[in-house]
């Protein structure tokens, strides 16, 4: 079941938030400007090109960024623990940035070399109050021309027994926000990958809150494993995650004017299905590519030829 699709539905009318010079790891190239936001676990907050002081990254509430985010076992009513209605039943989903009360993940450790950072954090559960989840989040990031390469970890360490197992849940690896005036969405959906076959411009799914409500789309057939959101003026981010099996995409409220703060928002997900036990270590990397679909298109192939 694909948990996130909600996440981003009750905080759409709150206020913007700010920022003080200091909270943040940032790391400037010629071609992009990245941030991490260390009052929100290290998440990636910022992504603008240049020096220009646009945000491409929505980061309207503590859902969005640019963030790991985790599913673990059976879906549990916790109300009585201080569990929100709105998210109830829930599974264990530790997240990068805070929890749905906007409590927010605490740094454990963050430092900055050269082209690349690392975090570690606590992070929170997303459907309680104030409940940090019994495990560590691990980002490292580095920043190379127009291509952002991420290393995630996940260390559990749980002691509850509430959530039972189930046999796989459905990973983001990882959850990304891009800003909805990059609205136009593409990747290879055809049986021949990495021939450098046209890229299929696809209907992007709208989700709808209410009677009708339904959730993004999911794609089964990204064969070479990456999507990319782009603006009117042919440039965008896409992310390629090497050990995605599926996509989710879609946008929330389309606005092609929409902004780093405001309630509209486009989405991509890389999913693969994985069981996490009580006690265990999970790993991923992924890569955020700034340009044109051809430019993220043929990074992408140079990319997976490095392997």
């Amino acid at each position: 079941m694909h948990y996130v699709l909600t996440f981003l539905l009750l905080f759409v009318s709150l206020g913007a938030w700010s920022q003080g010079d200091g909270d943040y790891l940032e790391l400037r190239g010629r071609r992009l400007t990245l941030r991490q936001d260390l009052t929100r676990g290290g998440a990636i907050c910022f992504i603008g090109r240049g020096s220009s002081e646009r945000n491409y990254v929505n980061i309207s509430d503590e859902g969005r960024y640019i963030q790991q985010s985790y599913y673990a076992g059976r879906s549990v009513n916790r109300q009585a623990d201080g569990q929100s209605d709105f998210w109830s039943p829930w599974p264990w989903n530790p997240i990068q940035v805070g929890d749905y009360k906007r409590n927010r993940a605490r740094i454990l450790e963050s430092r900055r070399s050269g082209r690349t950072t690392y975090v570690k954090c606590t992070p929170m559960l997303w459907d309680m109050d104030n409940r940090p989840a019994e495990a560590e989040m691990e980002q490292w990031t580095e920043l190379r021309g127009g291509v952002v390469h991420v290393r995630c970890r996940l260390t559990c360490h749980r002691t509850d027994t509430i959530y039972g197992t189930v046999p796989a849940n459905d990973q983001e690896i990882p959850a990304v926000y891009p800003i909805s005036s990059l609205n136009h969405l593409y990747a290879y959906r055809g049986s021949r990958p990495f021939e450098m076959q046209p890229a299929d411009s696809i209907e992007v799914e709208e989700l709808r809150f209410g009677e009708n409500a339904h959730g993004w789309g999911c794609y089964e057939d990204v064969s070479e494993q990456w999507m990319a959101f782009i603006g009117d003026d042919g440039w965008g981010l896409g992310v390629y995650s090497p050990s995605a099996e599926s996509f989710l995409a879609g946008r929330y409220e389309s606005s092609r004017s929409g902004e780093a703060q405001d309630g509209a928002t486009s989405y991509i997900a890389p999913v693969r299905k994985q069981h996490l036990e009580p006690n265990s270590v999970t790993e991923y990397e992924y890569y955020l590519i700034a340009g044109t679909v051809d430019e993220i298109r043929r990074t992408v192939y140079r990319l997976r030829k490095k392997k």
